[in-house]
């Protein structure tokens, strides 16, 4: 006896001395439960408040025959009367399939769910859960993109503005007892609070369902098979509208080609053709090859190298004669572009198309910003053909954003801004406060650079708006309103070099208003289909619409 007690003592001297502080380690870590909330994600709202996309909580149905005190019939009637949308005999059909385990609905809205509650059914559950919930659905899908099932941003602002999206995760400590119950605990104060910054873009949703609503049903007219149309201020690059087609809904993205999830009109480059010729006037004028009242020779065709080029209407008119450089823009003359960027060497020409960032990115707020593609200086110095396509926008490319970039440099003086979408994290709560005295917990920079002088940027707008006024851009003429712009319609590149035969984008760029520029407007619509699809015909129209919204939506007075 007196040996096992000894041994006992040993052994109590060893677990709770030696051992203890380890042990007591353990048995807190067996005790504790990491308790972690639900923190939702910021929600994103427009420039104008609506919320584009939010956390909301839904319910899954489970029905579990077995513990049913109804019959299934009596059930399946039950729950039908509330669903609407499953009729009472499929119901019973998925309740004899088997005992226990069955699902019926997903994504249940909380007074569906009350509904449900109320019967206090036995073998019904309701399991709460949040999603994120896009209650705009297509309208802004290409910008604002989706969640996967595990809350994670996939495509659009979703997923190139994660890091502030995201709230900052909390957790805290609780205690259970031997037989698992979880022990009262104080909340650490301030846990669960959650701040209600809001992650706020440029975009007006009233003027992106309007441009959406213009390009549907254009592109159904002429059985196209993609469009693109933004608006952007120039004064700052801020986008209004952004919109492609064919588009997805967020709520539904598991339905849909992984091909719509991205923005074309940021990551697919295509050859701008003519809406890239007023560029080419602005480089001309700034480098001193001519003036605002040069006069150039259009005899309507021309050869370089061994290629003959002609313009668009050679074979019905014949040559221009002698053409202003604003009648060539009106024109739309190939001929006369030539002949205007051949009077700059084809080194020069080319740094020109580089200062203006042609082979870099945009610096758009969203995912797969792609860069331009431009020719080796080596092969574009090489052959003088390569400079004479270049004058008329083919032999390069680009997104239709940088197009619409380079177009608010000519309507802002010449400066080329970041186009974006994020304004910034605002807080609700501060209402009293203005945008400048901190109604934004944070607000992002973005760069501007100078690419053209003030003076050939105004001069260069004189001459789109006569394209409006006078030349291939009358349709898109709104009495009252000064507008500039540009038409193109541009033969479609393919993989093997050449170009698609009949295949081509048409387009059209227009700033208003001229006495006071504030806004550009790109449209695109690619592979229209049918006779008579030109820039004039397909996209000029399009951008009209919109351009007419954005008159009533932002208050723009009519031009003096």
């Amino acid at each position: 006896m007196i040996a096992g007690i000894l041994i006992f003592g040993l052994r109590l001297y060893q677990l709770q001395i030696i051992k203890g502080p380890e042990l007591q380690k353990q048995a807190r870590q067996q005790q504790q439960v990491n308790l972690r909330p639900y923190i939702p994600r910021r929600s994103i709202i427009d420039s104008n408040n609506n919320v584009l996309a939010t956390d909301r909580l839904v319910y899954i149905l489970d029905v579990h025959p077995r513990y049913f005190k109804q019959t299934k019939k009596e059930v399946a009637s039950l729950l039908a009367g509330i669903l609407g949308n499953i009729p009472a005999e499929e119901l019973s059909d998925k309740f004899n399939q088997r005992d226990s385990g069955i699902r019926i609905a997903v994504n249940l809205t909380e007074p569906i769910a009350e509904q449900i509650k109320q019967l206090s059914l036995d073998g019904v559950d309701l399991t709460p859960r949040y999603v994120r919930f896009y209650p705009h659905e297509e309208i802004a899908a290409e910008v604002v993109g989706y969640v996967d099932t595990e809350h994670r941003g996939q495509a659009g602002l979703e997923l190139a503005k994660e890091e502030l999206l995201e709230r900052e995760e909390s957790s805290f400590k609780i205690r259970r007892s031997g037989n698992g119950m979880i022990m009262p605990a104080e909340v650490p104060d301030g846990l669960v609070q959650v701040e209600d910054l809001r992650l706020q873009i440029s975009l007006d949703l009233r003027l992106q369902r309007a441009a959406r609503s213009a390009l549907q049903a254009q592109m159904t007219r002429y059985n196209a098979k993609r469009g693109a149309a933004i608006v952007m201020d120039v004064t700052d690059g801020s986008l209004l509208a952004l919109v492609c087609e064919p588009t997805y809904n967020p709520n539904k993205y598991s339905e849909y080609d992984i091909e719509l999830f991205k923005n074309w009109a940021v990551t697919d480059i295509y050859e701008p053709g003519s809406t890239f010729k007023p560029i080419n006037v602005a480089i001309a004028l700034d480098a001193g090859i001519i003036e605002p009242n040069t006069t150039i020779y259009d005899p309507g065709k021309i050869e370089v190298d061994i290629w003959e080029i002609t313009n668009h209407d050679y074979h019905t008119e014949g040559g221009n004669g002698y053409l202003s450089i604003a009648e060539i823009l009106q024109k739309s003359s190939n001929v006369g572009m030539i002949k205007v960027m051949s009077r700059m060497d084809n080194l020069n020409f080319y740094l020109n198309l580089q200062k203006l960032g042609l082979r870099e990115k945009v610096g758009v707020d969203l995912p797969s910003d792609t860069p331009g593609y431009l020719k080796s200086q080596e092969e574009f110095t090489a052959l003088p053909i390569e400079a004479a396509t270049a004058s008329f926008g083919q032999g390069f490319s680009l997104t239709a954003l940088k197009l619409l970039q380079l177009h608010a440099a000519i309507a802002n003086g010449g400066k080329l801004v970041t186009p974006h979408l994020v304004k910034g994290l605002v807080d609700p709560a501060r209402t009293n406060f203005s945008e400048a005295e901190g109604r934004f917990h944070w607000q992002p920079t973005y760069t501007t650079k100078q690419v053209f002088s003030p003076e050939t940027s105004r001069l260069v707008l004189e001459m789109m708006e006569t394209v409006v006024e006078e030349g291939s851009g009358k349709s898109s003429h709104i009495p009252g309103y000064r507008i500039a712009g540009k038409t193109g319609t541009a033969q479609k590149a393919a993989s093997w070099g050449g170009y698609l035969e009949g295949a081509k984008i048409t387009s059209f760029v227009a700033i208003l208003p001229v006495e006071s520029p504030r806004y550009a407007v790109l449209v695109l619509i690619d592979e229209p289909r049918g006779q008579f699809t030109f820039g004039s015909t397909v996209a000029a129209p399009v951008a009209k619409e919109i351009m007419e919204a954005l008159i009533s939506l932002q208050g723009i007075p009519p031009s003096q």
